[in-house]
C-alpha cells in the first residue's frame, strides 16, 4: 500500500489557512516529497508526518512557491538522527538553486546527492532508495520557466497462494524468496518457480503530478489510467483562461477535462490562486466534467 498526502493546496504564497502544494507518498516507510515550498517541514507536522522518512526528494521548477522551504527541511531531518545520504532530483536549470539552498545549512550529518533530468525530453528512472520495484518518470511541461511533471508507478508483486505451495511440498521457510520471484530447488530436486505459486499479475499503482503548467495535450497520455491523478487548478472562473494561458498556468476546468481524457481513477485539484477564496463553490461544476474530482483541502490523504 502507498499513503498520499497532499501536505498543501495553495500556489504563490502561504496563508494562515493554506500552505504550499508538495506531494508527500510513503511506502513501506520509506517516502518520496515533490516540491518543498515555504513551510513544507510545518505542514507535514500538522499532518502527522515524519520528515525521518523522506528518502527523496522531486523539485518540479525553481519557482519560489516549489522550494524555498528546502533548508529548513534538510535542517530539521538533520535533528532526527539520519545519516544515510538523501536523494534530490530536480530540472538542469533548477540545480544551482537547490544547491545553493542546500549551502546554507551548512554541516548536515548526512549527504545530499542532487541529481539533474532533462527538461526538454521525457525520462525515467528506479527509486532504488524506496523500493526497486517503483519507477519514476517525467514529463516537460510549460510554464514560464523549465518544469517538469513527475508520475510515480510502483509495480506489484503478484499474490502469493500458500494453497499452491502446499500441493506442491515447497517448505514454509521457502514461500519468501519465491514471492520475492526467485526460483526454489526442493530437496527431491524439482525446481519450483515463482509463477507456479503465485496469481496473475497486477496492475502497477501510478500517481501522477503536473504543476504549474499550461495544459500541454502531452499530459493526458502521460497521466492515462492513474490511480490518482495531482493537478493544478489556479482558478475556476471561466473569464479567467485568457490570463492563465499567458502566465502558462492552468483552470480547474482545463484539469478536469485533463483527467477525463486520461482515464485516470481520482482527481485532486491544487496549487489554487491566494485569490481563490472559496474553489469549493466550482465542486457541481467540475464533477460535471470529470465526476471522481476532489477539490482538495490541505492534508488530502489516500491509501493506494
Amino acid at each position: 500500500m502507498a499513503d498520499v498526502c497532499l501536505l498543501g493546496t495553495g500556489g504563490m504564497l502561504p496563508l494562515k489557512d493554506r500552505f504550499l502544494t508538495s506531494l508527500y507518498v510513503e511506502y513501506n516507510g520509506k517516502a518520496v516529497l515533490i516540491d518543498c515550498g515555504e513551510g513544507t517541514q510545518v505542514a507535514m507536522a500538522v499532518h502527522g508526518l515524519k520528515m525521518s522518512r523522506i528518502e527523496m526528494i522531486l523539485f518540479t521548477h525553481a519557482h519560489a512557491d516549489h522550494v524555498m522551504g528546502l533548508t529548513g527541511l534538510l535542517l530539521s531531518v538533520g535533528n532526527s538522527s539520519r545519516t544515510a545520504p538523501l536523494d534530490i532530483y530536480a530540472p538542469e536549470s533548477c540545480v544551482s538553486v537547490i544547491e545553493k539552498l542546500v549551502s546554507l545549512c551548512g554541516a548536515l550529518p548526512y549527504e545530499v546527492r542532487i541529481n539533474s533530468l532533462k527538461e526538454n525530453e521525457m525520462c525515467s528512472f528506479t527509486a532504488e532508495s524506496i523500493d526497486p520495484m517503483l519507477t519514476i518518470k517525467t514529463l516537460p511541461l510549460s510554464h514560464t520557466v523549465s518544469c517538469i511533471g513527475y508520475s510515480l508507478i510502483l509495480e506489484r508483486k503478484p499474490v502469493f497462494q500458500p494453497d499452491k505451495a502446499k500441493e506442491l511440498g515447497v517448505p514454509v521457510e521457502m514461500w519468501k524468496r519465491l514471492h520475492s520471484g526467485e526460483a526454489v530447488t526442493l530437496s527431491d530436486g524439482r525446481e519450483i518457480t515463482a509463477d507456479a505459486v503465485t496469481g496473475d499479475k497486477r496492475p502497477p499503482i501510478k500517481i501522477t503530478y503536473t504543476t504549474d503548467t499550461y495544459p500541454v495535450d502531452t499530459i493526458a497520455e502521460f497521466a492515462k489510467d492513474s490511480d490518482l491523478f495531482v493537478c493544478e487548478g489556479m482558478y475556476g472562473q471561466p473569464d479567467k483562461k485568457q490570463s492563465m494561458n499567458e502566465k502558462r498556468h492552468m483552470l480547474m476546468q482545463d484539469a478536469c477535462a485533463i483527467a477525463k481524457k486520461a482515464d485516470v481513477t481520482k482527481l485532486w485539484l491544487t496549487h489554487y490562486s491566494p485569490a481563490e477564496k472559496e474553489p469549493f463553490a466550482y465542486a457541481d461544476e467540475l464533477k460535471k466534467i470529470f465526476p471522481e474530482t476532489v477539490i482538495s483541502s490541505d492534508g488530502e490523504k489516500l491509501v493506494l
